[in-house]
């Protein structure tokens, strides 16, 4: 993460009580975060793979549901009203330029209007993060296909298909299932038709 980020998340670490756990990557998510358990304290896991500012964003992200399990337990929504307060109330101190490029600010404030259940569903968010990633083999984004494009995505082939609402229906070749893409789902594209 960011050097002048490490001292306040210090403080909350101990402050808050939480484990956190870095772990390797999972397709589904970012980070999770898991309230206390048979006498177990809270615990926070960050995929390892996360450049140091969507690592950051992703932590704050979930000490805010830490910090919205404290004051209101279960009786709220995880990315209501009240989640969403904490984590804007969460971000500011860290809306620096010490902290983060401008660039890459102005797109987390604008997400802070209306933070959503991951920074992956904020499209203008995510590229910004993306910017940042050191990986260089990263494959295109879906929503840059074409229509009835194969790709292949986790050593699978897939056709893209219509969209609906905020993400593709997309269908497997080999099995015929259809699944829901994310439009910034990073894919590779699948240049030998006779194969499929």
């Amino acid at each position: 993460m960011p050097e002048k980020a490490v001292p306040l998340i210090v403080q909350w670490i101990t402050e808050y009580d939480f484990k956190l756990k870095i772990k390797k990557e999972r397709s589904t998510k970012l980070g999770d975060y898991r309230a206390p358990f048979n006498g177990s304290n809270h615990q926070i896991t960050i995929n390892y793979n996360l450049n140091k500012y969507a690592f950051l964003v992703t932590l704050i992200h979930e000490i805010a549901h830490l910090t919205t399990h404290n004051k209101f337990k279960n009786s709220v929504m995880p990315h209501g009203a009240e989640w969403k307060q904490e984590f804007r109330v969460m971000m500011q101190p860290f809306l620096d330029t010490e902290i983060f490029p401008v660039e890459l600010l102005y797109a987390i404030r604008k997400y802070l209007n209306n933070p959503a259940a991951s920074s992956c569903t904020d499209k203008n968010l995510y590229r910004a993060l993306r910017l940042y990633d050191e990986d260089s083999n990263a494959g295109i984004y879906l929503e840059k296909l074409p229509l009835n494009a194969v790709f292949v995505f986790q050593g699978n082939l897939y056709e893209k298909g219509q969209k609906i609402r905020t993400r593709f229906t997309c269908k497997e070749v080999r099995t015929g299932k259809i699944y829901l893409f994310n439009p910034l789902a990073e894919v590779e594209m699948f240049e030998d038709r006779r194969a499929v």
